[in-house]
């Protein structure tokens, strides 16, 4: 084995969903300076193409395609120009991801379920679905699912959020059990406080920050390029007898 190559995607197709900023943005930069010909891909084609371009300045390969994780007929769309343009995927990172609602469970609204939901399990579902079928008929592949440590003790007043990361903890062992002998891997990783826009409620206030994050063993919130190394392992063949496994990434908080 060559071991000076465990971590090269030369030649690779990349797919990450909600990579337009936070931990996906930090994940598809990750995989172009590795080598891999990666899809930058979120809701907004704008701020995908930002990515994607200055990516290309630095010498990498990526394109930006936009995809919202929640509807069925971009997921299908942008599974039918994957085939088109590359003819197959070898890595799916699942990192899109929602939180619209911080309350109690009992009172989530409606809308906010839905949304979350969609976005958080739905969607991730479906790519994996797509994947799945399109990696078999080309020998293989790797999928990262980007969950949460919320998705093992659930986080205060964050219920629905909670119970979809849970979900997608039980779906990568669902689809691992199921794919494996198609030469497909899926794994996932369990964020703990990464200071990105969707925690900014709790990483914007530095007096609040620190209470919380002086009880942690690492006491600091994350960056999203903590989580990098993590999920290109996973997506790596570093981790060819890895599979179904979930990589907890939060600074020892559930230790």
């Amino acid at each position: 084995m060559d071991y000076t190559k465990l971590l090269d995607f030369t030649g690779k197709t990349v797919f990450v969903s909600g990579s337009s900023r936070g931990i996906g943005e930090a994940i598809v930069r990750a995989f172009a300076a590795n080598g891999a010909d990666v899809i930058v891909s979120s809701r907004d084609q704008g701020a995908c193409e930002i990515v994607a371009a200055s990516i290309r300045e630095g010498g990498g390969k990526a394109t930006a395609k936009a995809c919202h994780a929640g509807k069925m007929a971009d997921i299908a769309t942008v599974f039918d120009w994957i085939q088109a343009t590359y003819g197959k995927l070898d890595v799916l990172v699942n990192c899109g991801g929602t939180n619209p609602y911080y309350g109690l469970i009992g009172e989530t609204p409606e809308a906010a379920f839905d949304k979350t939901i969609d976005v958080n399990l739905k969607g991730p579902f479906y790519l994996s679905s797509k994947a799945v079928a399109m990696m078999k008929a080309t020998g293989g592949g790797a999928i990262v699912n980007v969950a949460s440590i919320n998705g093992i003790t659930p986080g205060h007043l964050q219920g629905i959020y909670s119970m979809t990361k849970s979900a997608m903890i039980n779906m990568t062992k669902a689809f691992a059990r199921e794919y494996g002998a198609d030469g497909i891997r899926v794994n996932a990783i369990c964020p703990g406080l990464i200071d990105t826009k969707m925690t900014a409620v709790f990483t914007s206030n530095e007096d609040m920050l620190s209470k919380v994050t002086n009880s942690f063993p690492i006491p600091r919130a994350g960056q999203p390029d903590d989580m990098v190394g993590g999920v290109l392992y996973l997506a790596s063949d570093a981790a060819a007898f890895t599979t179904g496994t979930t990589l907890v990434m939060d600074g020892g908080v559930t230790a």
